[in-house]
């Protein structure tokens, strides 16, 4: 258990503000993974509402959740059928949930560093700035909207001592915008429930072409790196080995059943407090606006009604909440040098160039300075 359930849950303004601050990485994502596959996004949106609740009502803190990157970008990139992203999310489930058991996380822990885990903060801010720019390229006007709207409510927050809901006001002109651009879309209600079930070939190519990539990420943002940003946020400890069980129960309930490989976030983290979140309140409202969505407006039209220029004003601050705490590193190079790397090449390249640069440098400050044979 965590020192977060004792926190007691609110539902505010600020916390429904800060349920939406995720959205702008969320929605993306689950609309372009089935927009090129054969994944319903309707049990997307389904199991990632029901998980949400779950996680608010245990934590009590608002963890978030968040479509597997490496795989959501491995699926965009085309080729990969249902069956080998069940096959993923069964083999991450039993994984995670195997790390999640005894005092693994407290072996991997002790091994990897403070500035490695801040490096992957860096890493994850500048992506966001980078994904921040598409969003720009492609909506202009929207985000320049987004960006003025965010600021106007800094300054209001600061200086008139209103909640911020930035996030509702951006969502908000989003949607207004994306009707007026597209139109009021159609609705629909939600079809029974087909099991997925993987057949055998399935879980080779899943091994390698999804759950490697995504393993060391997982371990690094989803669960280190966001155990760590709880404790900068709210001052609760919220153990790795607790992030890691519940990551591999909600893959090997949800995959099965038409939903998509989840996990924690420290990026998510990062926006939802940003945004006004501060109890698994803001969690729980999340999860009841993804059930509703997916009940009865989970088409690709619905899911693609905000206008993307929002989405981007959204990420911008997201990223610089989490670049802010990346900087409480006890190693600026390291955190720099992965931040860059990961940016430049991948995550996963980044934190195992970094990881060993970490033990290289070490090694090299402990060697004994070699004496003058002259003295």
């Amino acid at each position: 258990m965590t020192d977060g359930q004792s926190v007691p849950l609110r539902f505010t303004l600020s916390e429904f503000a800060g349920s939406l601050g995720d959205f702008g990485t969320i929605i993306p994502l689950i609309l372009a993974v089935a927009l090129v596959s054969d994944v319903n996004p309707r049990y997307i949106l389904l199991f990632f509402g029901i998980w949400f609740i779950l996680t608010g009502l245990y934590y009590r803190l608002p963890i978030p959740l968040e479509p597997m990157k490496a795989i959501a970008v491995i699926v965009i990139a085309g080729g990969i059928g249902s069956g080998e992203i069940a096959a993923a999310g069964l083999i991450l489930g039993v994984l995670f949930l195997v790390l999640g058991y005894g005092r693994c996380f407290a072996v991997i822990g002790k091994w990897v560093p403070e500035s490695v885990v801040r490096g992957i903060q860096l890493g994850l801010a500048l992506l966001l700035f980078k994904a921040s720019v598409d969003f720009v390229v492609r909506d202009s006007f929207f985000f320049v909207i987004g960006i003025a709207v965010i600021v106007v409510f800094i300054l209001l927050v600061r200086y008139r001592d209103i909640p911020d809901l930035s996030s509702i006001c951006v969502i908000a002109v989003g949607v207004i915008g994306g009707i007026i651009l597209h139109g009021i879309p159609p609705t629909s209600l939600i079809p029974p429930p087909a099991l997925v079930i993987p057949v055998p070939t399935d879980f080779p190519s899943a091994l390698s072409t999804l759950v490697l990539p995504q393993v060391v990420l997982t371990i690094a943002n989803a669960i280190l790196a966001t155990s760590l940003l709880t404790k900068d946020l709210f001052g609760t400890d919220v153990p790795p080995k607790n992030l890691s069980t519940t990551i591999g129960l909600m893959n090997i309930t949800s995959v099965p059943f038409g939903g998509f490989p989840m996990c924690h976030g420290a990026g998510g983290l990062a926006g939802q407090y940003r945004y006004g979140a501060r109890t698994g309140g803001a969690s729980i409202i999340a999860g009841l606006i993804f059930l509703i969505l997916a009940l009865f407006f989970s088409s690709p039209q619905v899911l693609s009604i905000v206008a993307v220029g929002v989405l981007g004003a959204l990420l911008v601050f997201v990223g610089i909440e989490m670049a802010r705490h990346s900087l409480k590193t006890d190693s600026l190079v390291i955190t720099g040098l992965i931040g860059l790397l990961a940016l430049a090449v991948s995550m996963t390249v980044a934190f195992i160039i970094g990881l060993a640069a970490v033990y290289l440098l070490g090694r090299v400050k402990k060697r004994p300075v070699p004496r003058d044979p002259a003295v």
